[in-house]
């Protein structure tokens, strides 16, 4: 009694899960993105890099491998990871 059968370490933290990038609309990717880089604020050193320039600069890195979509089932979110930061989370 009391023990969720389905899921008994619901409490525990799941893993985040990485979402192919053609698995996601042209559309939906972009939104993504953006949320990304009006959330962030991304920091470009110096030269401030304009919006348009970021979002290229993003979908390049998506292309590349460099930069992961990710979603959290924890917060129920979409979020962009550096190819070495979703390492560090995801078991081996």
């Amino acid at each position: 009694k009391g023990m969720d059968l389905e899921n008994p370490r619901k409490d525990e933290p799941k893993p985040p899960i990485e979402i192919p990038q053609g698995a996601l609309s042209a559309e939906i990717l972009e939104a993504v993105i953006e949320s990304f880089v009006l959330r962030e604020g991304t920091d470009y050193g110096w030269a401030e890099v304009d919006h348009a320039t970021k979002i290229s600069q993003i979908k390049k890195q998506i292309a590349s491998g460099k930069v992961r979509i990710v979603f959290d089932p924890n917060t129920e979110s979409v979020t962009l990871m550096t190819e070495k930061d979703f390492r560090k989370i995801t078991p081996a």
